[in-house]
């Protein structure tokens, strides 16, 4: 009866009932666990001494981790392990935060295989710096282009529609939507003038584009969705309008903290992390999400760039 009462109080911590069903799915380290909960290293710390300590949870080093998961119980201690585990489930499942977990437990994973993110985090910064003739950032995106096939593009959030006429290049058509009149009218005069007579630019807002429902290949958001008065419904706006199978492509800023961007460039949102991006893809109806931070700025205030895929069903 005593373990029984101990599972109790155990379970009495919203912390520790989080951090417990985090380990039975995944070993994860202390860093892992600060990521995902957003709690002090410290905190997080101290309830896994207490989970240690109670035999609920057991450690192992792995080069520079220590990694933590749930201490395989005794065949004595099955009966009141299953009680333990009957009381989590229905802790979590009145813990809003818990499916948030198990979200950001997603892209964790996803890191851990993603080895070529370090290739490419050790190359940042390097490219351009070296003169090699021939080589430079316009050429590899325009033969990134040429690969894209005759689909129809909705631009969403263009401004003067620098990518809409990268892709109209390449693309069947493309619809740039801006909520700025002088933007539209704009970006419409350098496409008359550039010859783009599959670049069509319409006036209208991210969360209500002038599109017709599954109308569109691949819509994008590039360094627009921050602006949206209402994220969510501008990625839900975009899932009307693509076909099945149709992708969504985000560009964004990661989640910060340089407040001074409201007023210098009339951003709403101050980013998104990768577990918002994910949820709002989800919710929308969303499949194949992959999400995952593309690049990392050296200066202050030191932006990182997310990027978000994901396909219709």
């Amino acid at each position: 009866m005593s373990s029984i009462l101990k599972s109790f109080a155990l379970l009495s911590d919203a912390n520790r009932v989080r951090i417990l069903a985090l380990l039975r799915h995944e070993e994860l380290s202390v860093a892992e666990l600060q990521e995902i909960l957003a709690l002090g290293q410290s905190n997080i710390s101290a309830q896994l001494s207490k989970l240690k300590e109670a035999g609920l949870v057991t450690d192992r080093r792995a080069g520079k981790n220590r990694l933590y998961r749930l201490h395989p119980p005794t065949s004595k201690e099955q009966e009141t392990r299953n009680h333990l585990l009957a009381l989590l489930d229905a802790a979590t499942l009145e813990m809003r935060e818990a499916k948030r977990d198990l979200t950001a437990l997603k892209l964790i994973r996803h890191k851990r295989a993603d080895t070529a993110r370090n290739y490419f985090d050790a190359l940042a910064g390097k490219f351009g710096k070296q003169y090699i003739p021939g080589r430079s950032w316009k050429g590899l995106g325009e033969t990134l282009f040429h690969l894209i096939p005759p689909v129809v593009v909705a631009d969403l959030g263009a401004g003067e529609g620098t990518l809409s006429q990268m892709l109209a290049k390449h693309c069947q058509k493309v619809i740039a939507v801006d909520n700025s009149s002088k933007m539209v009218a704009y970006g419409t005069k350098l496409a008359k003038q550039h010859g783009f007579a599959n670049l069509d630019y319409r006036l209208g807002d991210l969360e209500e584009p002038p599109i017709d429902a599954g109308t569109v290949d691949v819509a994008f958001f590039s360094q627009a969705l921050h602006h949206a008065q209402n994220p969510a419904n501008a990625v839900a706006a975009a899932h009307r309008i693509l076909k099945p199978g149709g992708r969504l492509v985000i560009l964004d800023l990661m989640k910060h903290t340089f407040e001074k961007a409201r007023a210098l460039y009339a951003d709403v949102w101050l980013g998104f992390s990768e577990v918002e991006l994910h949820e709002m893809l989800e919710e929308a109806g969303f499949e194949q999400i992959e999400v995952r931070v593309v690049d990392r700025e050296n200066r202050s205030p030191y932006f990182q760039t997310v990027l978000a895929v994901a396909v219709k069903a």
